[in-house]
C-alpha cells in the first residue's frame, strides 16, 4: 500500500493545501496529513481545533482515504511511522523548490524516504500568513479558505 505523508503547519489550512491532498490521494492509496506542533513556537489557532476542521472539510469533499494527525516529533519519524513510502510536499514556485529540496534530501538520507512535490494548482501564490494579513485588514479570504476552516479563523 502506498502511503503518502503531508506534513506542515496548517495555521491556517488553505485551499492549496486542499489541492495538494487531493491531488495526493490520486497518487496514494493512503494519505496522511500531518500538523506539526512546535512548542517553542506559537499557534495562531488551536492545532486540535483545526485538526477537526481539516477532517470536516476532507469529509465534506469526500476524502475518505486521508487521516489527519498532530505531533511533534521529526516529521520523516512519524511519517514513518504511520508507515509512509513517500513524503508529500505542496510546491508553489522555485523559491519553495529550493527550500524543499535542502530538506528532501536530509529526509531521505536519514530515513529512506523519497519527496514528492504537488503545485497548488491556482492558489500557488498563497500562503497561510497571507491569508493571516488580509485577514488581520479586513479582506475576503472566502475564495482562499474552506468554508470549514472561514467559520474557525473568524469566530
Amino acid at each position: 500500500m502506498k502511503t503518502g505523508f503531508y506534513a506542515g503547519s496548517f495555521d491556517p489550512f488553505t485551499n492549496g493545501h486542499l489541492q495538494v491532498i487531493k491531488k495526493s490521494t490520486q497518487l496514494f492509496d493512503r494519505v496522511v496529513v500531518g500538523i506539526g506542533v512546535n512548542p517553542k513556537k506559537s499557534r495562531r489557532f488551536d492545532e486540535e481545533e483545526m485538526q477537526r476542521a481539516i477532517e470536516e472539510v476532507l469529509k465534506r469533499e469526500g476524502l475518505d482515504n486521508v487521516k489527519v494527525i498532530s505531533y511533534q516529533n521529526l516529521s520523516v519519524d512519524v511519517a514513518m511511522e504511520h508507515g509512509a513510502t513517500f513524503l508529500v510536499r505542496g510546491i508553489r514556485n522555485g523559491m519553495d523548490y529550493q527550500y524543499e529540496e535542502n530538506i528532501a534530501s536530509i529526509n531521505e538520507e536519514i530515513s529512506g524516504l523519497d519527496t514528492v512535490y504537488i503545485r497548488s494548482g491556482k492558489l500557488g501564490n498563497l500562503s497561510s500568513s497571507m491569508v493571516m494579513e488580509l485577514l488581520r485588514n479586513h479582506k475576503d479570504v472566502t475564495k482562499y479558505l474552506p468554508e470549514e476552516i472561514l467559520r474557525l479563523v473568524t469566530k
